[in-house]
């Protein structure tokens, strides 16, 4: 343990030298840590509200186990978790493990639509999760930081260290998906699972059909910034497709480079 704080203090002091996090940084940061798979060192608690981290690797722990009495706990120790996503904010960073505090489907996953007595739900709706949220805060500002600086930081109540069963199955993997997923990106030919792996859950999803063959788009970011469009035809991933998206939500093509 107490190595693990003295990592997370190193990593914390380093951060102190640095300027703050870049538009590409917060994409790198993003897809370094999105999917990834770590065991929990510590009992880590449900919250309602992110729960609050020290860069230096230190917490409230009193906060932290009001919170698991109130709410239970997320993962106990030596629990396997996944970053299900990133979310980089002014002062903090929120990592949301194994879906965050949620308890039930979103209203609008309520929702039917049809003609006559046929009716379908217009989305599929989520399973209750047991996960949590939590933010690491930065004085002054989140700096500029890699996946692994974060990694360090966690130490002491993550480990990402140990080889896990997905490990072993990403080894099993055709080479080309093998690098795309460890690049963090989606290519033809990978399946839900795998795209799950390398990029996280979608923002969104969508179905259509097309001369009787069924599509579903799943879809990656938000605007201003980089949008990827993963398609898939059955079970596989057909095309793959970035765009970027300004303020309004409109869409352009990438720009080829010169």
């Amino acid at each position: 343990m107490k190595l693990a704080i003295g990592l997370a203090a190193a990593a914390a002091l380093a951060m102190a030298a640095k300027d703050r996090i870049t538009p590409e940084d917060r994409l790198t940061l993003i897809r370094g840590m999105t999917a990834e798979y770590a065991t929990a060192k510590q009992t880590l608690p449900r919250s309602k509200k992110p729960l609050p981290y020290n860069p230096n690797g230190t917490y409230d722990k009193d906060k932290w186990s009001d919170a698991g009495k109130e709410n239970g706990p997320a993962a106990r120790v030596g629990d396997q978790v996944q970053v299900t996503k990133i979310d980089i904010n002014g002062d903090n960073i929120e990592i949301e493990l194994n879906g965050g505090f949620k308890t039930g489907p979103k209203w609008h996953e309520r929702v039917q639509l049809g003609t006559g007595t046929r009716t379908a739900p217009i989305s599929r709706g989520s399973n209750p999760t047991v996960g949590t949220v939590i933010a690491v805060r930065f004085e002054g500002g989140v700096p500029s930081i890699e996946a692994k600086e974060l990694k360090k930081m966690l130490a002491p109540v993550l480990d990402f260290e140990k080889r896990s069963a997905t490990e072993n199955y990403l080894e099993s993997l055709p080479g080309p998906i093998q690098s795309a997923i460890k690049q963090k990106r989606a290519i033809e030919g990978m399946d839900r699972e795998q795209v799950i792996m390398a990029l996280g859950k979608p923002r969104f999803k969508s179905r259509e059909t097309k001369d009787g063959v069924e599509f579903e788009d799943w879809v990656y970011g938000e605007p201003p910034g980089r949008i990827s469009f993963v398609t898939f035809q059955g079970a596989k991933v057909v095309t793959v497709k970035e765009a970027y998206a300004g303020l309004g939500g409109s869409t352009a093509e990438p720009l080829t480079p010169k």
